[in-house]
């Protein structure tokens, strides 16, 4: 299954929020992303069923292997996009919302030729 920008961008908050905290709950999600928990609750269960997540008997959300590669992928994207954005001189705020938006799009010819003209391949 391809999946869509905002599946991508649940994978993402999900990655970050496993960061920072040893449990990760749809609320967090909810609160994280600034949605509601009937959105949060929809998008996970397809995330689940597409084996990028797994829930446990306590609603703690954990990666699967296949998740957490296709999280990892998109957050490096949009470190690196941030940076050669910033490096261009656009503001850091700015940088950051253009940089999430052409993460999604982005082919991988075009992202490895970015990293490797800005030295981080």
């Amino acid at each position: 299954m391809n999946i869509n920008e905002s599946g991508e961008m649940y994978l993402e908050t999900i990655y970050l929020l496993s960061l920072k905290n040893e449990h990760v709950r749809s609320l967090d999600i909810a609160k994280g992303m600034g949605f509601s928990k009937p959105s949060v609750s929809r998008a996970v269960h397809i995330l689940e069923d597409n084996d990028y997540i797994t829930i446990d008997t306590n609603g703690y959300i954990h990666l699967t292997d296949k998740g957490y590669n296709h999280a990892k992928n998109i957050y490096e994207r949009h470190t690196v996009l941030t940076k050669m954005l910033t490096s261009l001189g656009v503001e850091e705020k700015t940088a950051e919302e253009d940089a999430c938006k052409i993460e999604h799009v982005i082919s991988e010819e075009t992202f490895s030729a970015i990293k490797k003209h800005i030295n981080m391949d």
